[in-house]
């Protein structure tokens, strides 16, 4: 029998990687996507007529919305067993500094919405705790002002942006709904991963795009801000096979999903550059905004702007997936110089330029 799948922000990054997973193994997938006065499917426009993928206005601020579409869809499959990725977030750190209210109404006050519209449905119909599993998608910069090195499950939380702090909500109301009303959910605290879909704001993107500007010629650098923070970075590929392993474990449980392996966003530059032949050296005071990054015609590339630095920086994130690799099974396939050389070759030829 076909299981089901329910995905907030299925038109995200990783929501987007996920359905075609699940639609690889025979699920019929479901999810919500922001209504928006312009089209926001880019990522899932080749799904849209898949037969067994089916997308819906919501929101998880609107706790009806999602308890209609839950209702609907199981009322569809009863006897199917239901899966929900809860992946919709304000996912921006910087952003959040400037919409704190938001982030928190949205990435806490929205997994909670999520998490009672699932208690209400699972009481509703009497379901059995395997027949409603649930994952919260948690992140690495809760850790923020690490007390340990690497992190792992049993590392202190110090969150240092409203981002990790409404994350930190939503990974201990899921703990609590788990142990207070025997619910199937498990957090994943996800380390970075990155890919050709990653958005356009977001410090990886925002390289292989100028990169793509550059060599078309319509920029001559890139605007970075502090290119010192050291970051664990995967493939969001990997890290949606990890979201689904963790709902096929006997039992929910948390779990760290990372690479093991550490790059500044100065490596990253310096080495998405030089898949097209541009190496870049660096001039002035390091870690200043006078410090710049030229190439071998003595061309600036890289320029540091202050707008672009964070009130409360995270400087350095390695997470520890020994605990999922033991029980889960799972292990990255991407190296981090594959995951550069496919986001070099997208955005370096790609019909985004234009409108960015």
């Amino acid at each position: 029998m076909r299981k089901i799948a329910f995905i907030t922000g299925i038109n995200g990054q990783d929501g987007s990687y996920l359905s075609e997973l699940l639609l690889e193994k025979e699920y019929y997938v479901y999810g919500i996507i922001r209504r928006m006065s312009l089209m926001n499917t880019e990522r899932i426009d080749h799904l849209l007529n898949h037969p067994n993928f089916t997308h819906f206005y919501g929101d998880v601020t609107d706790a009806t919305n999602m308890f209609q579409i839950l209702t609907k869809i199981y009322m569809k499959h009863m006897t199917a067993d239901i899966e929900v990725y809860h992946l919709a977030a304000q996912s921006h750190v910087k952003v959040s500094f400037e919409l704190p209210e938001y982030t928190a109404e949205v990435d806490a006050i929205g997994t909670l919405r999520l998490l009672d519209v699932c208690k209400s449905i699972k009481e509703t119909y009497q379901l059995p705790k395997d027949r409603l599993k649930i994952y919260i998608a948690c992140t690495s910069e809760m850790f923020g002002g690490v007390l340990e090195i690497p992190q792992n499950e049993r590392t202190p939380f110090n969150p240092r942006s409203p981002y990790a702090i409404s994350k930190q909500f939503a990974f201990y109301i899921g703990k609590n709904y788990r142990e207070a009303y025997d619910m199937f959910i498990s957090n994943g605290i996800l380390f970075n991963h990155e890919s050709p879909r990653r958005g356009f704001n977001f410090v990886t993107r925002k390289v292989t795009l100028g990169i793509g500007k550059i060599l078309k010629g319509k920029n001559e650098h890139i605007q970075m801000g502090n290119i010192d923070s050291v970051r664990d970075w995967g493939h969001a590929k990997d890290f949606v096979r990890a979201m689904h392993l963790m709902l096929q474990h006997k039992e929910p449980d948390d779990f760290v999903i990372a690479t093991g392996e550490t790059h500044s966003v100065r490596v990253f530059i310096e080495k998405a550059f030089a898949i097209k032949g541009m190496y870049i050296t660096w001039c002035g005071e390091k870690g200043s905004v006078e410090e710049t990054g030229v190439d071998q015609n003595g061309i600036v590339r890289i320029r540091i702007n202050e707008k672009y630095f964070r009130p409360t920086e995270v400087s350095y994130l390695q997470g520890d997936a020994t605990k999922a690799e033991a029980l889960l099974g799972w292990k990255p396939e991407y190296s981090f110089e594959a995951l550069i050389r496919e986001m070099v070759a997208t955005d370096t030829d790609t019909h985004l330029l234009h409108e960015i």
